[in-house]
């Protein structure tokens, strides 16, 4: 695939494991799931899922950036979360980083995720 780039950002957590930040092919971009690590220290941020959760959209929006894009520019959210019982405050958080119209969207409840966290989005941009 000639047409396949990398996409990487000091703005967003490096990849734990054998995979990218994200990878561009055309003019779609697969965001890798981001749980909420903080850029740089790489350590979990504290708090609620409130604060996880804005931790998260911030990683996916450096991503995006350094895609040539924004949030703006999503088609498909997947969110992964350990308890359905957050899915109000994910939305309440997911309403601050989007506006209309909105990218479609999956939610599911999973057993668990990367280094215990209790969320996990991944995203795919049309830029």
């Amino acid at each position: 695939m000639s047409n396949r780039a990398i996409i990487s950002t000091p703005n967003a957590p490096e990849a734990i494991g054998p995979y990218s930040q994200a990878v561009k092919v055309g003019n779609t971009v697969w965001v890798s799931g981001q749980i909420p690590l903080v850029p740089g220290s790489m350590e979990l941020v504290s708090g609620d899922i409130t604060a996880q959760t804005k931790q998260v959209f911030d990683n996916l929006a450096a991503i995006a950036e350094a895609a040539g894009g924004s949030l703006d520019k999503a088609v498909k959210i997947n969110i992964s979360l350990t308890d359905l019982g957050d899915f109000a405050a994910v939305n309440e958080v997911m309403a601050e980083y989007f506006r209309e119209p909105y990218p479609a969207r999956a939610c599911v409840q999973v057993a668990a995720l990367p280094k215990a966290v209790d969320i996990e989005v991944e995203a795919i941009l049309a830029v």
